[in-house]
């Protein structure tokens, strides 16, 4: 569910009709009320919610009207309703767009972080595949294999490359739109990852060195997805249209 947080002035006379058209908001989108109250003066007041007269709504730290913080002290807000009318809480219609935009854009994070973290498992599954290079046990394998019903292969000459490929693929995953995401440092310990894990399996054999940079690629990943909150603040009157 989306975060929803009302924040206000005391003294504010619009705090009892922001209230009610948020409770008709959630009866016209069929969800429960769920959203969290922050006095403008209260000494627990977060930092992402000064800045924004009373009353203000935002959803996951976005105003639903699209004003950003100001710098200077807000009292009071007037916004727009669609026939171009002055009122002093935002319409059921635009806090109803604002949640549906929200869960699109939380459900458009989820499937980028699934896909992104998707590309590490060929990486993963290949890097662990055991070297081949004793022939003396070969009978074992194709023994082992046989009774499961899958022929035995030596894919050793092309563990190397397949492996470089798909580090390769993981690589690109991490730099693409870098910028809009965690920036270039994961992209960085990725790198470091990848040569970590090329040289720990298959110059020094060291199965210690190559799950250490498979941890690292896996940690870098995880903290490229990680959905991060930027907050722009501008100056505004003090009604804010």
């Amino acid at each position: 569910m989306a975060n929803i947080e009302l924040i206000y002035d005391k003294d504010c006379p619009n705090i009892g009709a922001a209230r009610t058209v948020l409770l008709e908001t959630f009866s016209s989108l069929g969800l429960a009320p769920h959203w969290i109250e922050w006095e403008s003066s209260g000494s627990n007041l977060p930092k992402h919610a000064y800045g924004y007269g009373s009353p203000t709504i935002l959803i996951n730290g976005k105003d639903v009207s699209g004003v950003k913080p100001s710098d200077i002290n807000l009292c009071c807000r007037i916004y727009d309703d669609i026939d171009g009318n002055n009122r002093g809480v935002p319409s059921i219609d635009m806090i109803a767009s604002a949640i549906k935009d929200a869960s699109l854009n939380s459900n458009k994070v989820i499937t980028q972080t699934v896909r992104l973290n998707l590309s590490l498992l060929p990486s993963i599954l290949i890097a662990a595949l055991p070297k081949l290079v004793c022939p003396a046990c070969w009978p074992a394998y194709t023994g082992l294999l046989s009774t499961l019903g899958v022929g035995f292969i030596n894919y050793s000459p092309y563990l190397l490359p397949m492996t470089a490929v798909f580090l390769c693929i993981a690589l690109a995953a991490l730099f693409y739109r870098a910028g809009e995401r965690r920036g270039y440092l994961p992209f960085m310990f990725g790198l470091i990852s990848a040569f970590l894990i090329i040289f720990g399996k298959f110059k020094l054999d060291s199965d210690l060195i190559m799950y250490f940079g498979l941890s690292i690629l896996v940690g870098a990943s995880l903290w490229n997805s990680w959905p991060s909150r930027r907050m722009n603040k501008t100056s505004c009157p003090d009604c804010v249209t």
